[in-house]
């Protein structure tokens, strides 16, 4: 009996859960040591309590019960030894694996944040929590983490039961719907390549295994699942960042009965990029369907539909340059696409559907050519054949004239080139576009369920990142837009999901100090006055509207907000990072600067009516299904792109609002998606866009740790004597009996309804380390009490384990004297060496002196300079490697300048070279000589097109080399004239409109004089042989460090420029004198004189230290 009651005891001591903590998670080697003793002792005390209790049973079956049992505790033991770590249980192996949860670390800071999450990344931990939240790093390689046995392991688990998963995510989720009855939905958010779309299969995977199983929702379930790689087939594309990215966002709702089974599903997309239908950046794909259908499609299907087994055929595959990618097999994915479009279920639908595909292919190699009068031609009329079942003659005619009605009567307006490329790829985007709506209602349809009781659901939201990419246009402002809202949902929610649990513990909410972006969505969204608003009245009003006056249209009403400039509203420094056809705006997470160009085009996405028309008559079922329902009677503008999305997004806002948030946020670990690198910057860059360190601020403003007053007793009891063994009492009185009797202060926990609050971790910590050292003294009491209780044939083992373990610690002993010798004669030297060390090379210092030298190469190696212009970063060298420290160095600034020279570009070099004349003519000489320095030259000024055509014929015959914008101040009265010089192979002119007013030849041309200041007055000395000859040339040029470099090459005149201070004299006439004085002031102007001088006044530059 007494043995029973220690096994019991014992059980009591060290609960299941704390003693078999995966104990290769501690730092200390001590501890290590300790639990695998405990484990040893736990299978001994097994067997001795089983040899006692069969001491009355015959011997045969002593030993077939004891070889029995010997055999299950040594599988129980090695079990234990490798199981998985509980949330508490992770606690004491922090040190090396780092936090499970984030809420717990001791720093809120994002330092401590990226540490805790590298540590994990490390170790192939991928998932980390934030509160209930997940944070998904993608690790570029497979992880048997996703297997069958994982997804039964996760199964019913309470959600910090385990190591965080994204099974551990879906099944609470699933469960708390179960369990409230209520509508649930899990936010799938991160950047392009971080595994969104594999997170989102992750889950469906884990609901089709885990949901009771019966035919009807096999066949929902399949469905879920063969709508994946239909969907990416038709919606993603290779981009420079991703092989798969999604290029729409989707939203899938999945509908469970009363008893938790699936029983159907609808899906929403956003914003499918139909751009990249007509066009695709370098290094970037169209949308995978193309090429698996040219690549992998059948012979007889590919015959059938008029294409070739040659994606670079095709126009609309090739702008991205890289139609095979090494990383895509195209033929395998047709096979695997071919068979899930039986989520369709209508052969004929598929066959319409792939004929879809081959008239866009057909469509983009269109090509016009033009008449006499510029109008566009078609000039490759085969391909129309092919196209969507509709009369040939009337799409060429749709293609290329534009009809106009006026009163009752048709007009037929001839397109330009650019008009009818504008028109065929309008088609293409629009049918495209089209057909993949209506792929996603059919797909709904296969999963609609038929049975009108109440349903609840777990939706997914598989959406775009937050993108900054190195020009970021019309699709990247409604994404970030999105993100946006999302990230004001996202607060919303979290503060909401805080504030329901503390009403209902009945805890004193605490405000929270965070980040409101609803100034940026108000900026974009806001009513009249918005971005959008704004860009809509722009595509809609009447007149030449264009993206530069909607950007001027920006700039009036909204040129004073704090999240908003453009290069007009910029100050000088912001001024120089901004285009003229940009706007930038401060996002919540960082700063995004978008281009105008093709706003208004990709907002508008029209149409035209006769070609919609055209459409509707078609012999395919598809497309005449789809541009019917487009209305093409209707006379109403249809809503503009930006306005659809916008109402799209509210109505997914309030969808989401109404149900219950779960969160998984993906990460890249690094750009080239190689294994095991981790991209502190990168990663440091996408966890502040995804507002991890808010959400982490807003679940620790309050309180970091909340247990149930039953969770927390059952573990922490041992640490009070008055909880120990058992209390008997209510377990929120056991509670604050153990938290007094550890010494918590008041304000470092509260007592809720069911739960404790602890605000610190550390409060956290310093309980569970002292439940770690009870463990060991409770152990160790119950051994000692056993051994002096009972005197049996068991006391062999104790004497055994005895003796073991002092030759074990005698090895040990020996072994560690045997180190520290070896190390104190190591030291010695080391010592000796130090002190010899300026003397010659001996058997003293030799390893000393190799040892300095292989530590400063392995220093220097480290901490290289970078550039040719650093000198000083250059390691200090001891005092017996100065020598080769020199040569070293020589070496290697040689080999970063000839990398340099290696890696000029002709167009580069030139620049230089113009830099380096300039250099020589103004350095030192010129004050505004330094701010010229960053500014490269450029081939002309004027384009030719903006130069008179009676100028051009007058000198046709000689080759012009440079062009710019001067003003030139009359001979008599200084009167300013706009004017364009033109600088040829022998002359310069000086040109009004269609007039030239002076030519000067380059021999004439005796010298050149410029201030010393900050202006850009030149005055051009002319040699006049002829009285009646016009004299000396006054301008003003804004680039005149650019102008007379170019001169002076061009009329080989280096020498001719002079820098004066002071005045300079020039001639009117010859004979005749004048004068320009130079001054500096407040304001620069320019006028002429009571002394009948121009008088130019220019600002002084502050000195600034400038190295060319």
């Amino acid at each position: 009996m007494f043995v029973l009651f220690l096994v019991l005891f014992f059980t009591a001591v060290l609960p299941h859960g704390a003693i078999y903590s995966n104990i290769h998670s501690s730092s200390r080697i001590c501890q290590n040591t300790r639990r695998r003793i405990l484990n040893a002792l736990l299978c001994m005390l097994n067997v001795l309590q089983l040899l006692s209790l069969m001491s009355l049973l015959p011997l045969k079956f002593r030993i077939n019960r004891i070889h029995k049992f010997s055999k299950q505790t040594l599988i129980c033991g090695c079990i234990l030894l490798n199981g998985q770590l509980d949330m508490e249980g992770a606690l004491t192996a922090r040190d090396r694996v780092g936090i499970q949860d984030f809420v717990l670390l001791d720093e809120t800071t994002e330092a401590a944040f990226l540490t805790n999450l590298r540590k994990r990344f490390c170790n192939d931990l991928i998932y980390t929590y934030v509160g209930t939240l997940l944070v998904s790093v993608n690790p570029y390689k497979e992880l048997d983490i996703f297997n069958k046995k994982q997804m039964e392991l996760y199964m019913g688990v309470n959600f910090f039961e385990l190591p965080p998963h994204i099974y551990a995510l879906a099944d609470n989720a699933y469960h708390t719907m179960l369990t409230e009855f209520n509508n649930h939905f899990i936010l799938i958010s991160g950047e392009s390549g971080a595994g969104k779309t594999e997170a989102s299969k992750k889950i469906l995977q884990y609901y089709a295994v885990s949901c009771p199983s019966t035919t009807l929702l096999n066949t929902v379930r399949d469905k879920m699942l063969k709508s994946n790689p239909v969907l990416e087939a038709f919606g993603n594309a290779k981009t420079l960042k991703n092989d798969n990215s999604s290029r729409f966002g989707k939203y899938m709702d999945i509908e469970f009965d009363s008893e938790g089974d699936a029983v159907g599903g609808h899906i929403l997309n956003y914003l499918l990029e139909k751009s990249r239908v007509v066009h695709q950046n370098h290094g970037e794909r169209n949308f995978h369907i193309f090429y698996q259908l040219v690549e992998g499609g059948e012979d007889s299907l590919v015959q059938q539909l008029g294409l070739e087994r040659d994606c670079q055929h095709y126009n609309y595959l090739t702008q991205g340059q890289c139609a095979i990618v090494s990383s895509i097999n195209d033929k395998n994915d047709w096979k695997t696409v071919r068979n899930a479009l039986q989520v369709i279920n209508n052969i004929y639908s598929v066959q319409h559907l792939f004929e879809i595909i081959a008239s866009v292919l057909h469509l983009g190699n269109i090509r016009f050519d033009s008449d006499s009068k510029g109008h566009a031609l078609l000039n490759n009329k085969a391909e129309l054949r092919w196209l969507l079942g509709v009369d040939a003659y009337t799409l060429q005619e749709g293609l290329t004239y534009r009809k106009i009605e006026a009163n009752k009567d048709e007009v037929l307006s001839p397109f330009t080139i650019d008009h009818a490329i504008y028109a065929r790829d309008a088609l293409a985007k629009a049918i495209y576009g089209q057909t993949f709506t209506w792929l996603v209602n059919r797909i709904n349809e296969s999963m609609e369920n038929k049975d009108p009781s109440k349903k609840t659901v777990i939706g997914l939201l598989d959406i775009y990142g937050f993108e900054v990419f190195y020009v970021n246009s019309f699709e990247q402002f409604c994404i970030n837009y999105c993100n946006e809202k999302l990230q004001q949902l996202f607060i919303q929610l979290t503060l909401k999901a805080e504030q329901e649990e503390y009403e209902a513990e009945d805890i004193e909410w605490e405000p929270v100090q965070f980040f409101n972006n609803k100034i940026i969505c108000d900026l974009i969204e806001e009513k009249h006055r918005g971005i959008i608003s704004i860009l809509d009245e722009e595509c809609l009003r009447p007149g030449e509207a264009t993206d530069l006056t909607f950007l001027e249209r920006l700039e009036d009403k909204m040129g004073n907000h704090p999240h908003f400039v453009t290069h007009k509203l910029a100050d000088k420094t912001t001024r120089k990072t901004l285009e003229r056809g940009d706007f930038r705006l401060l996002h919540y997470a960082g700063e995004v600067t978008y281009c105008v160009v093709g706003f208004l085009d990709k907002n508008n996405d029209l149409l035209y009516r006769n070609i919609k028309d055209l459409m509707c008559q078609s012999k395919n079922a598809i497309v005449r299904e789809c541009f019917s329902t487009m209305d093409p009677d209707s006379r109403r503008r249809p809503e503009t792109v930006v306005t659809q999305f916008k109402s799209s997004l509210l109505k997914l806002t309030e969808i989401l609002m109404a149900k219950e948030a779960w969160y998984i946020r993906c990460l890249k670990s690094n750009e080239s998606k190689q294994p095991g690198q981790f991209d502190e910057a990168l990663i440091r860059h996408q966890v502040k866009y995804l507002g991890l360190m808010e959400h982490l601020r807003v679940r620790r403003a309050g309180f970091a740790y909340r247990r149930k007053y039953e969770v927390f007793l059952k573990r922490y009891k041992p640490l009070c004597p008055a909880t120990w063994p058992h209390w008997r009492g209510v377990p929120a009185d056991g509670v604050e009996v153990l938290v007094q009797h550890l010494g918590y202060l008041p304000n470092e926990y509260k007592m809720g309804r069911t739960k404790i609050f602890i605000r610190h971790p550390r409060t956290l910590y310093a309980t569970e380390d002292a439940y770690e050292r009870c463990k060991h003294e409770l152990a160790t009491r119950l051994q000692a009490k056993y051994k002096g209780y009972k005197e049996n044939p068991c006391c062999t083992f104790t004497s055994s384990a005895t003796k073991i373990e002092t030759c074990w610690r005698g090895v040990q002993a020996r072994k560690e004297r045997e180190r520290r010798a070896w190390a104190v004669k190591v030291i010695k030297k080391f010592i000796k060496g130090y002190m010899t060390r300026g003397q010659a090379k001996s058997t003293d210092n030799s390893e000393y002196l190799a040892f300095v030298r292989q530590s400063y190469l392995n220093r220097l190696k480290g901490n290289l300079p970078k550039n040719v212009l650093d000198k000083t970063t250059w390691l200090s060298p001891p005092a017996v490697l100065t020598e080769t420290s020199e040569i070293l160095r020589k070496l290697h600034y040689r080999l970063m300048v000839r990398k340099y020279v290696r890696g000029l570009t002709p167009q580069k070099k030139a620049q230089l070279q113009q830099k380096l004349v300039t250099s020589s003519m103004f350095r030192d000489k010129k004050d505004s000589y330094p701010q010229s320095v960053s500014q490269p030259f450029v081939d002309t000024r004027i384009n030719e097109q903006d130069i008179n055509i009676r100028v051009i014929q007058m000198i046709r015959n000689e080759h012009i080399k440079y062009s710019v914008p001067v003003i030139k101040y009359d001979r008599n009265g200084f009167k300013p004239r706009p004017r364009q010089f033109i600088l040829t192979q022998t002359a310069a002119y000086m040109i009004e409109e269609a007039k030239i007013k002076q030519r000067v030849l380059y021999t004439s041309l005796k010298g050149i004089s410029v201030s010393n200041l900050t202006d850009g007055m030149i005055i051009l000395h002319i040699t006049c042989e002829d009285p009646k000859q016009k004299g000396d040339l006054v301008i003003q040029c804004d680039h005149l460090f650019e102008f007379l470099t170019k001169l002076s090459v061009i009329a080989k005149k280096q020498n001719a420029v002079n820098v004066v201070k002071g005045s300079i004299k020039f001639e009117f006439q010859p004979g005749k004198e004048g004068s320009v004085d130079f001054s500096t002031g407040q304001e620069p102007m320019v006028y002429k004189a009571n002394n009948g001088h121009l008088m130019v006044v220019r600002w002084v530059l502050k000195k600034r230290l400038f190295m060319f």
